[in-house]
C-alpha cells in the first residue's frame, strides 16, 4: 500500500495490465510467515468461526494460508481479498530491486472465483494497493523471487489513488529503523476492514473503506512492541470519478483492530504502548512517523 500500481506510459495514458500464469510447483518449497523470526513465537492473527467457514480453500486441499517468499495471507471467499498479509522484514538484508513494467498473477493454489482480478480496477481511480509493500519481503538470496510473489491480485486491495500514493506515512522503515529496535527485524500484519455496509462497485465488489496495520518490533530490553495503525478512504470512495479530500492515519489499540476486524491476535494486545492509555486516548492522529509511540 505505499507504491501507484497503475501502469502508465511517458505521456500518462493507462496502458494495458500485463498478466502470466504461474505453476503451482514454485511455491512447494517456500516458507512464508516465520512465526519465530524475531525471537519470541508470534503466531498468525486467528479468524473466527464466520471468517473461518469463509476463508478461500487452497485446491491442494492444504488449509487456507498462502505462503510466498517471505510472506503469508489468507483469503476471504466472499470479498475476494485477504483477510490479513502477515510478512516478515529483516533491515540488515534489504535489496532495492528496479521496478520495472508490473506483471500480476492469480495464485494457481486458489479457485480463479475466489480473487479479485483487473475487472475491479480496470477504467477508474482505484489502484492495485499492496497489502504486502513490494519492498518489504525483498531481502536475502530470494529476494528476487519476494519481489515477484508481490504482484498476486492476492496480496492487493482496491485503494483509491489519492490514498495508495500517500500511505502510512513511512511508519513501518520508521519503526524498522527505530533507536530502540534490537535486531533491525519487524513483523507487519496487513488487511482491509470489512464491514456489511461497503460501497457495492461494479454489482458485484464491496470496497473496503478502511484498513489496518499492525506492526511487531523486539526492543533492545527483549520485550515485544505491538503497535496498530488504522487507515480510512471512505471519503475518497464516494464519488470514484472526483473524488477528493483528506485521508488520516491513526495509530489506535491493538484491541481495535481485534474489535473492527473479528481477527485474534492473542497475546499482542498485552505489548501495546497505548493499551495503558486506551481509555483516555482511543485513537492518536498520526502527522508523520515522530507522532508514534512504541
Amino acid at each position: 500500500l505505499a507504491e501507484p500500481s497503475r501502469p502508465t506510459s511517458p505521456a500518462g495514458a493507462v496502458t494495458p495490465l500485463l498478466t502470466a500464469e504461474r505453476d503451482p510447483e514454485i511455491f512447494l518449497k517456500v516458507k512464508g510467515y516465520e512465526r519465530d523470526f524475531l525471537g519470541p513465537v508470534v503466531e498468525l492473527p486467528r479468524l473466527s468461526a464466520a471468517q473461518s467457514a469463509d476463508a478461500a480453500p487452497r485446491l491442494d486441499g492444504r488449509g487456507h494460508v498462502l505462503d510466498y517468499v517471505h510472506f503469508s495471507l489468507v483469503m476471504s471467499q466472499s470479498r475476494r481479498m485477504a483477510y490479513y498479509t502477515a510478512v516478515n522484514i529483516d533491515g540488515r538484508q534489504l535489496k532495492t530491486i528496479k521496478r520495472d513494467r508490473d506483471v500480476w498473477y492469480f495464485d494457481p493454489r486458489l479457485a480463479r472465483e475466489h480473487q479479485a482480478g483487473e475487472d475491479l480496477y480496470d477504467r477508474n481511480d482505484l489502484d492495485r494497493g499492496h497489502l504486502v509493500r513490494r519492498n518489504d519481503p525483498v531481502w536475502g538470496r530470494p529476494a528476487s523471487t519476494a519481489n515477484e510473489d508481490t504482484f498476486h491480485f492476492t496480496n492487493c486491495a482496491p485503494q483509491h489513488m489519492q490514498l495508495n500514493r500517500r500511505t502510512w506515512l513511512g511508519l513501518e522503515d520508521y519503526i524498522l529503523n527505530n533507536a530502540d529496535n534490537f535486531n533491525l527485524k519487524v513483523s507487519v500484519f496487513t488487511g482491509p476492514v470489512f464491514r456489511a455496509d461497503d460501497m457495492l462497485y461494479r454489482g458485484q465488489y464491496q470496497l473496503p473503506a478502511e484498513f489496518w496495520k499492525v506492526v511487531i518490533m523486539r526492543r533492545k530490553d527483549r520485550s515485544l512492541s505491538a503497535t496498530a495503525y488504522l487507515q480510512t478512504q471512505k471519503n475518497l470512495l464516494e464519488d470514484l470519478e472526483f473524488a477528493y479530500g483528506a485521508y488520516r492515519t491513526y495509530q489506535v489499540p491493538v484491541s481495535r483492530i481485534e474489535a473492527i476486524t473479528g481477527l485474534d491476535f492473542g497475546p499482542l494486545r498485552d505489548h501495546d504502548p497505548l493499551a495503558v492509555i486506551e481509555s483516555v486516548s482511543p485513537a492518536l492522529v498520526i502527522g508523520d512517523a515522530a507522532d508514534i509511540r512504541l
